[in-house]
């Protein structure tokens, strides 16, 4: 692997940082941590990370808000951003992808996974994640 990522993985569930956290690192990855939306917002704005893995039922703000959020902002825009969740009805994966994640994962998740989605979400260009977005939407019927 070439490049160093900092990631900012925001999720209230401790065993989910951590394990986020460990297999990033050993990856060679820097982790920066929030346990809630808003703290992860400001993290998000203040660190300007390559990548950002976001759960969606966090305290204070929920994660479709930091998304979408993330998203509208000229300066975090392009930033891929990672839905790790519970959250699995066909609605909530539409309301994902529509909100402007890269990818949408579901827990239980194979941590070793997450790091080549990562990875790879860096890797595409903004317009390859908005392509995938639109290819992800049309086959949930949106």
């Amino acid at each position: 692997m070439e490049t160093t990522l900092r990631v900012l993985v925001i999720d209230d569930e401790p065993d989910v940082l951590m394990l986020c956290r460990v297999n990033l690192e050993l990856a060679g990855h820097e982790v920066i941590e929030a346990t809630n939306g808003e703290a992860g917002l400001e993290l998000a704005l203040r660190e300007r990370p390559d990548v950002v893995v976001l759960d969606v039922m966090l305290p204070r703000m929920d994660g479709i808000s930091v998304l979408g959020t993330l998203a509208n902002d000229e300066q975090t825009r392009d930033v891929p951003v990672i839905l790790l969740t519970a959250k699995t009805q066909l609605e909530d994966r539409r309301a994902g992808w529509r909100a402007g994640c890269s990818e949408y994962l579901t827990k239980p998740f194979s941590p070793v996974d997450l790091v080549g989605i990562a990875e790879r979400a860096s890797a595409m260009s903004a317009f390859e994640r908005s392509h995938r977005r639109q290819r992800e939407l049309a086959q949930l019927g949106v």
